[in-house]
């Protein structure tokens, strides 16, 4: 979503770092530089003044000019006001301290209400909640049918007495302003809210209707249940790819609602989507979730400070380690490290293992952009085919148990047969045989202590990580001559020096001559991972 405006910004502040004094004009430079990123990233104008202003004071401060690097922390100063326009801190739901949370979601037509609805329906569930759905949207055609749907897929209740505008329906009448009516939704909300304390559920979340446009009527009918249910959170649902028309939106709802805080969906859209920064800033409503995608799980927690992180390329590591700990059962975990520290061998049913959890992470593009850095390979990840996952996973599958464990007794014939049991050529059976022995045989040697193959061994752990081998010469013992042991021992002290200098030239890639790439050629196949043209280089 803010990849436009996290590549300006990142081009702004490489001219700076390599600076060791700002200049006035190197900080209205990179000030205006700023301030086109913000505009032309959708940014609204007031957030865009009040956040230049706050960067310019501090910028021009001792903070930047009696700082050892001053570059670095000019980046840092608009990286704090990034967090502060985008919230500050993080935000968690309110819950009930007795009887059920009720949780109400607002927004135009199309903003994702519903969809939003069952995705955090299932993190509650998956949180140890027992949430049940409420289909208060009576007025969009088949409204009603939809959350159902979404409620199966995420593996929650809902709580649907009214049908709504779904095709054939009859009991449809006329309220006092000659708008068609599909039953009362207020009504359903409150039954919802009750039926969940009877039948214990902790959490509601009700689904209110929408408008194409902001509109007396849809205020009205979402204020009318806000105050019959008197929810503990009302979650303003926007599409992140809206324009300059968030601001207008959220105002409205802000005035008619009163919400409590900001959901952005669709953040995983290729739109410039600058707008949503200002909604937190202009409404003083915390930023809470952010969908990123299709699936039931494509949801996160907001933190201000890791989308910063985000926006400039410093990544966001920290909800990475999240998705895994939640995606990785901690058995297998275990049971995978027993394996490694018993000197047992990585098989095909553990990269199984792997792969499945990997998955349960969301999409593979989406986690190698949180690393750091990763900005600067968006080439690289565009032209990533997730497809090849799904290839190798069916080769494996085309494998016998014996096979899985046992890789190198696939001899030609079964080679054969798993191509086409997988639809692969062989070519592909044996690039993967072929790569999966190099893991095999790079995590025999970190287990003895050695270092990556090909590689020179780590300081402290040997050239090799193996045993002395027998043309390595026996070391000799201390003279007995207090002339010579001393001689003995100025040599020695001469050689650990040079020993722990070619360490640290190793450790830090300090190497005295360039080595010599023309002749290294990358594995087959492999250049579909790099994107056009990787091949020539």
């Amino acid at each position: 979503m803010f990849n436009s405006l996290s590549d300006r910004l990142t081009a702004t502040f490489t001219n700076l770092r390599g600076k060791g004094r700002l200049t006035e004009s190197d900080i209205n430079s990179t000030i205006r530089d700023i301030r086109m990123a913000l505009l032309d990233a959708d940014v609204a104008l007031p957030v865009v003044k009040k956040f230049t202003r706050g960067v310019r004071e501090r910028a021009l401060g001792a903070e930047v000019s009696q700082a050892l690097n001053p570059g670095q922390q000019v980046v840092k100063i608009v990286n704090e006001e990034l967090v502060e326009i985008l919230g500050g801190q993080t935000r968690r739901l309110n819950m009930a301290k007795s009887g059920p949370t009720v949780i109400m979601l607002a927004g135009l037509q199309g903003s994702g209400k519903t969809t939003f609805a069952g995705k955090l329906a299932r993190r509650l569930r998956d949180e140890g909640h027992f949430p049940v759905l409420v289909a208060a949207d009576l007025q969009r055609p088949n409204a009603v049918r939809q959350l159902e749907v979404v409620g199966e897929r995420a593996g929650v209740p809902v709580f649907s007495p009214e049908r709504g505008n779904e095709g054939g329906h009859d009991a449809v009448s006329e309220n006092a302003e000659g708008t068609r009516s599909y039953g009362d939704p207020v009504w359903v909300a409150q039954a919802g809210v009750n039926q969940a304390k009877l039948r214990q559920y902790d959490v509601v979340i009700v689904d209110t209707a929408g408008r194409l446009a902001v509109d007396e009527n849809l205020m009205q009918q979402a204020a009318d249940i806000r105050e019959a249910i008197n929810p503990h959170e009302v979650l303003f649902v926007i599409d992140a790819m809206i324009g300059q028309a968030a601001i207008e939106t959220a105002t409205a709802f802000q005035d008619g609602v009163d919400f409590t805080g900001v959901v952005l969906s669709k953040l995983d859209g290729d739109a410039r989507g600058g707008a949503a920064l200002s909604v937190a800033s202009i409404t003083g409503r915390p930023i809470m979730y952010a969908s990123t995608g299709e699936g039931v799980k494509d949801i996160e927690v907001f933190h201000p400070d890791r989308m910063a992180s985000r926006i400039l390329d410093m990544g966001d590591v920290l909800t990475l380690i999240e998705q895994a700990e939640r995606a990785f059962d901690k058995r297998q975990a275990a049971e995978m490290a027993r394996k490694f520290s018993g000197g047992e061998d990585f098989t095909f049913d553990d990269f199984l293992q792997q792969m499945s959890a990997i998955k349960k992470m969301g999409n593979i593009k989406g986690l190698l952009g949180m690393m750091p850095g990763m900005g600067q390979m968006r080439d690289q990840l565009n032209a990533l085919d997730e497809r090849e996952f799904d290839r190798v996973e069916a080769i494996v599958h085309s494998m016998t148990p014996f096979e899985r464990n046992n890789p190198k007794q696939i001899n030609g014939s079964r080679r054969a047969r798993i191509a086409r049991g997988s639809g692969v050529s062989v070519s592909e059976v044996n690039q993967l045989l072929e790569r999966f022995g190099q893991a095999q045989k790079m995590m025999r040697q970190l287990k003895n202590g050695g270092g990556m193959p090909g590689m020179p061994g780590m300081p402290g752990m040997g050239a090799g990580g193996g045993k002395r081998g027998k043309s390595q010469p026996k070391k000799k013992g201390k003279s007995g001559n207090p002339a010579k042991r001393a001689q003995q021992e100025a040599e020695a002290a001469k050689k650990a020096d040079a020993a722990r200098n070619q360490a640290m030239e190793n450790a830090f890639g300090q190497m005295k001559e360039e080595p010599d790439y023309s002749n290294m050629k990358l594995p087959k196949g492999f250049e579909k991972f790099l994107g056009p043209g990787a091949d020539k280089d």
